[in-house]
């Protein structure tokens, strides 16, 4: 449903989802600093000392952004020719939990900490400086991490099989006299070691357990870079091809190289005589 441009809610409209025009800019600006101080605030009172000396200060300034944070969202509703569909997408799901936990505080004291949420309305950031190459390169890393997906979960299928076996094979070594007294929670050193994490909170004291810990941990790196090289080859393969007019010739070599290159990479010949 179209609506007037000229009307209260058209000018709202304008303002607050548009970034072309200055006041929408403006507005849009605005709302990243209420967005990062409100951040600031939360993660401040997080510390006892600090909430201790400004307690009250801290929650009027949580009042104050999470009162402003309503009145936007609502504008938003009023001012969208489908409020619906604003209510449904990505942002308009991230606008509501910004402001929910804030209300949350009555039912659960804890609940405004998660007021942090906020973080993911700067990702209007990119709307508003209008860095596209941002986007483009996001839209890259979604492509190759969904296709790689079925190979990731093959793998991760492997591992947890793997981890099985191993914290197995070490409840039997170790046996619950060295801290192993369970198969869970041994599967849970396997999975600590494998990750090349070591909390050491559980070890291997005998001969035979430290070898196959120092075994696992050996694999542990083998293992970090298979989804890396799965999805890095993926982001290889999304990258479009550079077209014939995007190519120049090495006059040294004859091979055909971007338009942007310095060097030939066969000859190492400067281009750019």
């Amino acid at each position: 449903m179209a609506i007037d441009r000229n009307s209260l809610r058209g000018q709202l409209f304008i303002i607050i989802f548009g970034a072309n025009t200055r006041k929408g800019r403006l507005f849009d600006v605005v709302l990243l600093w209420f967005i990062l101080l409100s951040i600031l605030v939360v993660c401040l009172e997080s510390v006892p000392k600090i909430r201790a000396s400004y307690e009250s200060i801290f929650f009027y300034l949580e009042t104050f952004f999470t009162i402003a944070f309503t009145i936007e969202y609502f504008l938003r509703v009023y001012s969208h020719p489908k409020p619906l569909k604003y209510l449904l997408s990505f942002y308009g799901i991230i606008d509501l939990l910004s402001i929910i936990p804030f209300y949350l505080t009555y039912f659960m004291p804890s609940g405004h900490y998660l007021i942090t949420i906020r973080i993911l309305r700067l990702l209007r950031v990119f709307r508003i400086l209008k860095l596209s190459s941002f986007v483009h390169h996001a839209q890259v890393l979604k492509t190759a991490i969904a296709a790689s997906l079925q190979k990731i979960t093959v793998f991760m299928l492997f591992i947890l099989a793997l981890v099985l076996i191993i914290g197995t094979v070490m409840y039997v070594v170790e046996g619950e006299e060295n801290g192993f007294t369970s198969i869970p929670q041994s599967i849970y050193w396997a999975i600590v070691t494998i990750t090349t994490v070591g909390y050491g909170d559980l070890t291997p004291q005998t001969p035979l357990g430290q070898v196959i810990s120092s075994l696992v941990m050996i694999m542990g790196y083998a293992i970090i870079a298979v989804p890396t090289g799965i999805v890095t080859v993926e982001m290889s393969r999304s990258q479009p091809l550079p077209r014939k007019s995007d190519l120049t010739e090495c006059l040294s070599c004859g091979k055909r190289m971007p338009l942007n290159a310095n060097f030939c990479s066969n000859c190492g010949h400067s281009l750019k005589e």
